[in-house]
């Protein structure tokens, strides 16, 4: 846990963690690891919401087994940090009731969740699920790289539907390999590459606008003008606040869940590590894209290598403290996928159109006034014992250090959105690319095309729960299970 931050911000050749930056101009990260995700978050784990299971049309029985199947293996209950504890405290002052203690529901009000992190602050990941399966009769194979899937399409001129057979990857020495698909009834080939992934493996195979596709010269085996399209990240803006001494290292363990489409959470102690200021990472730092101070468009290499040089003549305690995060839970403004190039190495360009609706520019600015209200708490501003000398000498010395502080007029609505949009990161939920109804069916199959599914976040019209971690793990069983009791019946013992 306390290297967190140094893999996430490492963007090396071998490193898990893979830089892209969208149109938008906010740097983000996809895992390039086996575990996904999993391997490179900040560890939350919070199931969804009844609404959300109703509305996607999953059968919550099903749920409600699955999800404790992922806890009993690989999720804890974290040891809470006292900054979590005055976030809090201060949620609950501010009127985010009731508290819920400790439970991984997705519920209104202030809570504790789980945590993909044991004890010792050592990382479970989703590739650790692997065991429980039979040996006899899995597969992995790491440092593959797939390229595209093949298809039979010679009975597309009869009317029938495009085939999937085999799946063309690399390995580690860029040697090409096929793995062909069995004739057994019920085989079939499961993409789950992510939002950003799965989008882009279906229009490298041929799935996707017949426009688009043409311009790359990939061979068209299905239009479908919706793959890549609705593509959602949710905004996050967060705010510094610093304190007189020290602050214990923590990620996200407390959250308050609004009723105003605003979730609250909180980090600490990662900005004044000495890997943060000397090797140049942090939570909230430029080498991962969170050069927060800076406008997006002008989150330059340039100005991320200014303020690395800046960075190291700013006093230690400038960067003590934590941060308070403000993620909007469900985003209306929605962008897209395209492909730059026909090989899968070249990342897709991708757009998420942050705030061009005007409800998210809304709730950004009631999250802000919410965080404002937390900092300026009795229980928090007892727990920061940051007196007005400190606090001016800090915020004037914080100018180098690119660091968000609460804005000076949060009265008024119009500087709050400017801050909305000019302090705009990411907390790496985004979505879509293959929604149900439109890519794939409501069993994930891709419609129109035989014996092909998409099973991971790139089907989400919104992101589930505060965060989706525990929702797209608890996903994966649910769906083996499904397809397990298609193919050998109740009889299976499931």
């Amino acid at each position: 846990m306390q290297n967190f931050h140094i893999s996430l911000a490492d963007t090396s050749p071998t490193s898990a963690s893979q830089i892209f930056v969208s149109t938008d101009g906010v740097f983000n990260a996809r895992a390039k690891v086996l575990g996904g995700g999993t391997s490179i978050n900040a560890g939350f784990y919070s199931r969804t919401g009844e609404s959300y299971i109703k509305k996607v049309g999953w059968d919550s029985k099903l749920v409600n087994e699955s999800f404790p199947w992922i806890e009993k293996q690989i999720v804890h209950r974290p040891i809470l940090a006292p900054w979590q504890i005055a976030v809090s405290e201060g949620l609950l002052e501010v009127g985010i009731l009731p508290f819920n203690g400790f439970t991984y529901d997705h519920i209104y009000g202030t809570k504790f969740g789980g945590t993909i992190f044991d004890r010792f602050g050592h990382r479970k990941t989703a590739a650790e699920l692997l065991t429980s399966g039979n040996p006899g009769k899995l597969h992995v194979l790491v440092h593959a790289t797939v390229q595209k899937v093949e298809f039979d399409t010679s009975g597309i001129t009869l009317g029938k539907k495009p085939r999937a057979v085999g799946v063309i990857f690399k390995d580690e020495k860029r040697n090409q390999h096929k793995a062909f698909l069995s004739k057994t009834k019920g085989s079939e080939i499961i993409v789950s590459s992510g939002a950003i992934g799965s989008p882009q493996i279906l229009l490298l195979s041929g799935i996707g606008p017949k426009a688009e596709l043409e311009k790359l010269n990939i061979s068209v085996v299905l239009d479908c003008k919706f793959v890549g399209k609705g593509m959602s990240d949710n905004p996050l803006n967060t705010i510094f606040v610093p304190t007189n001494r020290p602050v214990q290292q923590s990620l996200i363990q407390t959250v308050g869940i609004t009723k105003m489409g605003v979730y609250i959470e909180a980090s600490s102690g990662y900005g004044e590590s000495e890997d943060s200021i000397h090797r140049n990472h942090g939570i909230a730092s430029a080498e991962i894209g969170q050069l927060s101070t800076i406008p997006p468009k002008q989150r330059t290499h340039e100005a991320i290598e200014a303020h690395k040089r800046n960075k190291k003549n700013v006093p230690r305690e400038v960067f003590r403290g934590g941060s308070i995060l403000e993620k909007i839970a469900t985003p209306l403004s929605t962008g897209h996928l395209r492909l730059k190039s026909n090989k899968i190495d070249d990342s897709p360009s991708v757009t998420f159109n942050y705030f061009s609706h005007p409800c998210d520019l809304k709730r950004c600015v009631d999250g802000i006034r919410i965080v404002e209200k937390i900092v300026k708490s009795k229980h928090f501003t007892n727990y920061a014992q940051c007196d007005k000398e400190t606090l001016d000498k800090l915020l004037n010395m914080s100018v180098q250090a690119n660091i968000n502080l609460i804005p000076k007029h949060t009265n008024d609505t119009e500087s709050l959105e400017q801050f909305c949009k000019d302090t705009v990161i990411t907390i790496w939920h985004y979505h879509g690319g293959c929604h149900i109804g439109k890519v794939v069916s409501p069993d994930y199959r891709v419609i129109n095309v035989k014996r092909l599914r998409v099973i991971d976040g790139s089907t989400f019209t919104e992101s589930p729960g505060t965060n989706p971690q525990a929702t797209v793990m608890m996903m994966g069983r649910y769906m083996g299970v499904k397809i397990l009791r298609e193919r050998l019946g109740r009889a299976a013992g499931l």
